[in-house]
């Protein structure tokens, strides 16, 4: 929502006031007395570092996490109930990972979720779908209801998702992350839907890490750092500044800081010609083309669900294509996009989880023996060079934050990419300054003496923009270039809505060609 002036504060009661919160899991407080009013009609951002506890106190109000301490009041009511009860209050929550049954259609989707979709028999309950069309009218959202899921973009998903949530008598909405896999329209479009359920007296909690976003649709903003409340205000006494500085206990910027580069690119060290991947009447990749130089970074933007997933296991080596080819070095990196299924083993401690990647590795010792203590020095240094929030290397990946997950991964795969690395929306779910040193670190990887070429494969249009040499847009499994005049957000986002007919070729143009140039290593 575009919003020229700072959104107006609601006079609403309290709809609900959580005081002096604490949450423990074993010895890692999530929750050190934190405290939050939401009042109705209006949008309030909660935003923190990783590990701040933002998630964690948004699953308590929403009746999925017991509290250890303290009190939660509902329209001065106190409350210590679970989920069903948290539901029959009128508490819905939309989860940063979506919910949905893939093979269902939206409106079995929503059905599933609506107490109020059935008979006391079990049984769907007629009209049902006439409350759900005038729903969805109401809140100018438009959804497919009779198409299954796994078919829809995500920001439809998402659309739907939070019809889903509104279905039943809501009266407090807690969205995680909401807009980290959409497009800019999509976010202006979302924001004003939760600008239209304010309005309607809805108290909305919406946590997030972008604070543009977060500035131009909050009527109050919550900081939470380490577990506490460190600032809460209204929006017109938030600046960036003020907000980094409550976040972090100092200012910093929230654009990444550029190292220079100098020279072209050098020498091929991957290539794709001509992939294809997938069944060939719903095709995941058609007709890559694609070339990755050492000491570039080359961005694909893309609205999730568009094939991202595809190149990335071919880029990787994970998956080979089912036509065309795939020249690929053997010393490759790869951030992979879902972090606890292909990423870490949650039930692992840190040094095990590094190991998987150091095995074979002179980091690790022999080819018949792990050196321990060498994997386990290696895990410490990751830990403090990306300043993962942890009780220590033996900790198990499981009692780490999502952020703080991600921050190890990122810290272990940019230590061994060689020649290529391949980044899925490596600072997705990063606070500010994780976020910064990510980007850092990227670009002092492709400026160094022996660069690899990196692919950021990113739904963040911002991180596309600030890290790429080249830009390419990915929609149905094809590739578009976009051209020096069409680094704009809102050019390239109409062509990640909309694909090549929105203006860019349909094919990609190869980087220039180099006398140097050579096929990759191991290829």
């Amino acid at each position: 929502m575009n919003r020229q002036e700072p959104p107006t504060a609601s006079d609403g009661p309290a709809a609900a006031r959580l005081s002096d919160v604490s949450k423990w899991y074993g010895s890692v407080v999530a929750l050190d007395g934190a405290d939050l009013t939401l009042r109705a009609g209006e949008i309030h951002a909660l935003v923190g570092q990783n590990g701040a506890g933002k998630t964690t106190l948004g699953r308590v109000l929403g009746g999925l996490e017991k509290p250890d301490g303290g009190s939660i009041h509902l329209r001065g009511r106190e409350f210590s109930g679970g989920p069903g009860e948290a539901r029959g209050e009128g508490i819905a929550l939309v989860h940063q990972h979506f919910s949905l049954v893939p093979r269902f259609t939206g409106l079995e989707n929503i059905r599933l979720f609506s107490s109020e979709a059935w008979t006391r028999g079990g049984r769907p309950l007629a009209g049902f779908r006439r409350r759900v069309e005038a729903k969805a009218a109401s809140l100018d959202l438009d959804v497919p209801l009779d198409r299954p899921v796994e078919t829809l973009d995500v920001g439809v998903r998402q659309r739907i998702e939070v019809l889903k949530a509104l279905m039943d008598q809501t009266r407090i909405l807690i969205l995680d992350e909401p807009t980290a896999v959409l497009a800019p329209q999509e976010v202006t479009r979302l924001f004003q839907v939760l600008g239209r359920l304010a309005d309607e007296g809805t108290a909305i909690c919406l946590i997030a890490h972008k604070l543009s976003e977060i500035l131009s649709v909050s009527h109050r903003i919550t900081v939470l750092r380490d577990g506490r409340t460190a600032w809460s205000g209204l929006r017109r006494e938030a600046t960036r500044e003020v907000l980094v500085e409550a976040m972090m206990g100092s200012a910093e910027g929230e654009r990444p800081a550029t190292t220079a580069r100098t020279g072209a690119p050098g020498g091929v060290v991957g290539r794709l010609r001509g992939v294809r991947l997938g069944a060939p009447d719903r095709p995941l990749l058609v007709d890559v083309d694609l070339e990755v130089r050492r000491g570039e970074v080359v961005g694909i933007a893309g609205i999730a669900g568009n094939g991202q997933r595809a190149l990335a296991s071919v880029l990787a080596g994970i998956e080979a294509p089912d036509a065309g080819s795939a020249h690929l070095p053997t010393r490759r990196g790869w951030i992979p996009q879902d972090r606890s299924l292909e990423g870490l083993i949650p039930s692992f401690s840190l040094t095990e989880n590094v190991a998987l990647a150091l095995h074979g590795g002179p980091e690790a010792g022999s080819a018949f023996h792990l050196d321990w203590g060498r994997i386990r020095s290696r895990t410490e240094e990751l830990i403090a060079d990306m300043r993962v929030r942890t009780s220590g290397p033996q900790a198990p990946a499981a009692t780490l934050s999502g952020g703080n997950q991600q921050k190890l991964l990122t810290a272990r795969e940019l230590s061994r990419a060689g020649d290529l690395l391949v980044a899925e929306s490596p600072t997705r779910g990063l606070d500010v300054s994780a976020a910064k040193a990510v980007h850092r670190r990227l670009l002092e990887l492709v400026a160094g003496p022996a660069p690899p070429g990196v692919v950021l494969i990113s739904t963040d249009l911002d991180e596309i923009l600030d890290l790429s040499d080249r830009i390419l847009v990915l929609h149905r499994g094809k590739l578009a270039t976009v051209g020096p005049g069409q680094r704009d957000p809102q050019v390239i986002g109409r062509l990640m809505l909309e694909g090549p007919e929105s203006g860019a070729p349909d094919r990609p143009e190869d980087s220039p060609e180099d006398p140097t140039s050579t096929d990759p290593a191991g290829s």
